[in-house]
């Protein structure tokens, strides 16, 4: 049956930022699926957005670490794979931070701030992951990119620099693991309606030449992209690798 192409209940997922936004729908995603999943959070509303998605009858874990820093990064990463009962099938690295400054203004120790968060934590789950996937032969890696990958943004070079580079590490590691089971690929999110883009969602101007541009006519939210994470989850994509895939109302194409 097709639908089974998709089914990936009794897996073990992962997703670093699960607490909020689009984080956390991505792991709502995972759960609703039948996954067994391990959310990491940095603060302790991953506890209360864990016992949120338990109340609701599903199975999941929660880890506070400080993604800034590689030693907790990496202990975030043991943590999860012990609550999981040493086993890992998915990994979603949706964990990210925005600054916004004009790029001559931007402080570099903002710049270091970002670059640890968005790139140098989703480096070193993905290579943890996948020496584990590869033992396995086979593990499907989701990260997340942006479309300002694609046109630069505006007051976000810290935050621009690395999704594109997320998006360039993607396909490298496609290119290193592919052939050897392990599915890495990355969901590009548009415009969303989220916590990070709330200051443009406010401005009228801004806002509405966004709103303008997209054809769908409406901000994204965390639900539109669940139907993505399952496929890239599960066996419907196994042919699928490097991929980066925006979810955007068609804001890229307009």
């Amino acid at each position: 049956m097709i639908y089974d192409l998709f089914d990936i209940r009794g897996k073990k997922a992962m997703v670093t930022g699960g607490t909020r936004g689009l984080g956390r729908g991505m792991a709502e995603a995972l759960l609703e699926a039948g996954c067994e999943t391990a959310i990491i959070g940095s603060s302790d509303a991953v506890f209360a957005t864990a016992g949120d998605f338990n109340a609701r009858g599903w199975k999941c874990h929660a880890i506070k670490a400080d993604l800034r820093d590689r030693g907790e990064t990496r202990s975030s990463f043991e943590q999860c794979l012990r609550a999981l009962g040493g086993d890992l099938d998915i990994l979603i690295t949706a964990a990210g931070i925005q600054r916004r400054h004009s790029a001559e203004d931007f402080p570099l120790e903002e710049w270091d701030e970002v670059l640890s968060i968005n790139l140098g934590a989703v480096f070193i789950h993905c290579q943890l992951a996948g020496r584990l996937m590869l033992k396995k032969g086979h593990g499907k890696i989701i990260n997340v990119s942006s479309m300002v990958m694609h046109f630069g943004g505006q007051t976000v070079p810290a935050y621009t620099a690395s999704k594109a580079a997320v998006g360039q590490l993607t396909r490298e590691l496609s290119n290193d693991w592919f052939g050897r089971g392990v599915n890495v690929n990355a969901i590009a999110p548009g415009y969303m309606d989220t916590e990070m883009c709330a200051a443009l969602v406010a401005d009228k101007v801004r806002g509405r030449q966004i709103l303008d541009r997209i054809p769908a006519g409406r901000w994204g939210t965390p639900e539109d992209l669940k139907g993505t994470v399952i496929f890239l989850a599960s066996r419907a994509s196994d042919y699928l690798g490097g991929a980066i895939i925006p979810v955007d109302g068609g804001y890229l194409v307009k």
